[in-house]
């Protein structure tokens, strides 16, 4: 890659970074729970992503005033991408909604995303990235209007064992102050290249300046089964609360499929697993 090449990807990253990190927050339930591993589309190819989870058994009360409870509901986005170039993906998560446990179907908003990677992840012993979110949102999801998402990505492969880390701060247009640590990590054990088992952690701190009490602080542990082919990839789990801040369970199924391009296609591979 020419060194003109490498300064334009810096200069997109960094001023990414600059919008991003003008502020905080972290929104009441969650729409997507996955830990990104820097594996991306290839150029050209659209990918389509639906997430999906439900909380049979959640928080009772809302986050905050004007929203909705997370027990019993469910919570879904279709999430559309397309690879740009070998380092460079652009998403967007539309729609986002929820069903409550009172049967009532809401609007959540939409988000925009941009992923940039080490080329060719899966193959690489160590590969690393980082994702920014920029979001709109609905009173009833998140008390504010936009918000977003710093994910880096950290990962290591060594035989058919993975470890993935995204160190995320969330933020909610405010102040620099506020970053909210909300961290989401991922250990894999890839039985052959279609089946995967995996620990998930999912973390929320607070805010930077002052994590929170032990209490009240959110921390989920989601054991997780992958299977990557045709006629789509698929990664199931179920995650199980550890503090009285969070959920006490969850379950979670996502569906991942490249749309154009051949079932034989070298080049059909997931964003993410």
């Amino acid at each position: 890659m020419t060194g003109a090449r490498w300064r334009l990807r810096i200069a997109v990253m960094l001023c990414s970074a600059a919008l991003v990190g003008a502020a905080p927050g972290a929104s009441a339930q969650t729409d997507e729970i996955q830990v990104y591993t820097a594996e991306i589309a290839a150029p050209g190819v659209f990918n389509l992503t639906w997430h999906n989870n439900f909380t049979p058994d959640g928080l009772r009360n809302p986050a905050f005033p004007g929203g909705f409870s997370p027990n019993r509901t469910f919570n879904g986005v279709t999430e559309w991408a397309y690879g740009v170039a070998p380092w460079f993906e652009a998403g967007l998560y539309f729609p986002l909604y929820s069903i409550t446990g009172n049967g009532s179907v809401m609007f959540n908003g939409f988000k925009l995303r941009t992923l940039f990677v080490l080329p060719n992840a899966a193959e690489r012993s160590f590969f690393y990235g980082v994702n920014f979110e920029f979001s709109w949102n609905a009173g009833h999801w998140d008390p504010h209007r936009y918000s977003s998402e710093i994910r880096p990505i950290i990962g290591w492969r060594s035989g058919p064992v993975d470890l993935v880390v995204n160190p995320i701060l969330d933020n909610s247009w405010t102040t620099f102050s506020r970053l909210d640590f909300a961290p989401a990590s991922r250990l894999a054990y890839n039985v052959n290249k279609t089946w995967a088992l995996a620990a998930e952690e999912y973390d929320d701190f607070g805010e930077l300046r002052g994590f929170l009490p032990g209490s009240r602080q959110a921390h989920q542990i989601y054991a997780v089964i992958d299977r990557n082919g045709e006629p789509m990839d698929i990664e199931a789990g179920v995650g199980f609360g550890l503090t009285s801040a969070t959920d006490h369970l969850v379950l979670k199924l996502i569906l991942s499929k490249d749309l154009n391009v051949s079932p034989r296609s070298d080049t059909a591979r997931r964003l993410e697993r």
